[in-house]
């Protein structure tokens, strides 16, 4: 089958890999689309460490199904479907908990590091297990459907902010998980959602896509528009869709006290923490990883409108081409979003 093969790193390559064969409860999908995520960029030039080549990256991605193996009893060939990047085991303590991203045993399609090695979907064909699998609804584009892993990965972090009705929030950095996390919070029907970034063009989008007030700024600039624009209050809740330390530290500025900064970057493996700010005004630092069970909310929102990922798409190309769109994204090319890839003949628009 025709792949896209991280052979070292910088270097893709279109490869003609062995097509998978489904086991035990397991489904192998025709991918008709595959987002490229940033953590992907980072895995092409080595500085995550958790895409060891050789691989197949991608674990955004939508397809139909083309064969099942034995034991599978929900799906079958020609159904349309997505499905979740975390592989659960479904029996550890925390699986049994319902805290599937969170599972002892996790891997993430895609992903190589010093534990596991699991290839991904930027290739024809990739095998998945039932228990993850998504149906989808018949108007949902592929490339769309693509775009859902990022969408529950924004629901999850509003989730576990618990963030209330009529509450002020902030979303720093207008990048694809921070704009979907601003039309989550929207859809979760707070007060008052603000985005910031030092992008303009984002920052537009941002206002497009339902944003109350988009905030242009760097260092303090930020936390002190927010306290401008709450009498010196205070944000009720602070999303960090960034992760470095100049980020982190104007969220915890940013937010009232007794707030909640909810980190969802982590671009910065460490940074520093200003523990007396957050100590004496009893700010909750909340982290969030992945997602769990918001699949099928995600799927509901952008299937009636209330989440918009089509202005997210800034391409769907080839998989020949994914080499390319790959160099553009790592050169941080400007007003580039997200690309999809289509392994099939003809990319769906």
């Amino acid at each position: 089958m025709k792949s896209l093969l991280l052979e070292e790193y910088g270097k893709l390559a279109i490869a003609d890999l062995p097509r998978p064969t489904p086991g035990d409860n397991e489904v192998l999908v025709r991918v008709a689309a595959c987002g490229i995520c940033g953590s992907d960029v980072h895995g092409y030039d080595g500085s995550s460490g958790r895409r060891i080549p050789p691989l197949v990256m991608g674990h955004e991605a939508s397809g139909l199904v083309e064969a099942v193996g034995p034991g599978v009893k929900d799906f079958r060939p020609g159904d349309r479907v997505t499905f979740d990047s975390t592989v659960y085991c479904g029996h550890c303590t925390y699986c049994r908990r319902g805290e599937v991203n969170l599972c002892d045993n996790r891997q993430v399609i895609g992903v190589s590091c010093g534990d596991y090695r699991r290839n991904g979907a930027f290739a024809e064909f990739i095998v998945i297990p039932e228990r993850i699998l998504y149906r989808l609804p018949a108007k949902m584009s592929f490339p769309e459907a693509a775009m859902l892993e990022a969408t529950s990965v924004a629901l999850h972090a509003v989730k576990v902010s618990e963030v209330k009705k009529g509450d002020v929030t902030l979303v720093v950095g207008a990048g694809m998980i921070g704009l979907l996390t601003m039309q989550a919070l929207r859809a979760a029907g707070v007060g008052r959602v603000m985005i910031a970034d030092i992008d303009e063009t984002r920052l537009t989008l941002g206002e497009l896509l339902g944003a109350d007030e988009a905030l242009r700024g760097t260092g303090g600039e930020i936390a002190q528009a927010i306290l401008e624009r709450t009498n010196g209050v205070g944000a009720d809740a602070v999303f960090d869709a960034v992760g470095r330390a100049k980020t982190v530290h104007e969220s915890i500025d940013s937010v009232r006290k007794g707030g909640t900064v909810t980190l969802i970057g982590n671009i910065a493996p460490e940074v520093p923490l200003p523990l007396q700010k957050v100590v004496s005004r009893q700010i909750r630092l909340q982290g969030t990883a992945a997602s769990s069970g918001e699949y099928p909310e995600a799927i509901q929102l952008i299937s009636t409108g209330r989440i918009h990922v089509r202005p997210l798409i800034t391409a769907v190309a080839p998989l020949e081409d994914g080499p390319r769109w790959f160099e553009r994204l790592h050169a941080q090319e400007p007003n580039l979003m997200k690309v999809v890839l289509a392994p099939g003949e003809e990319p769906e628009k």
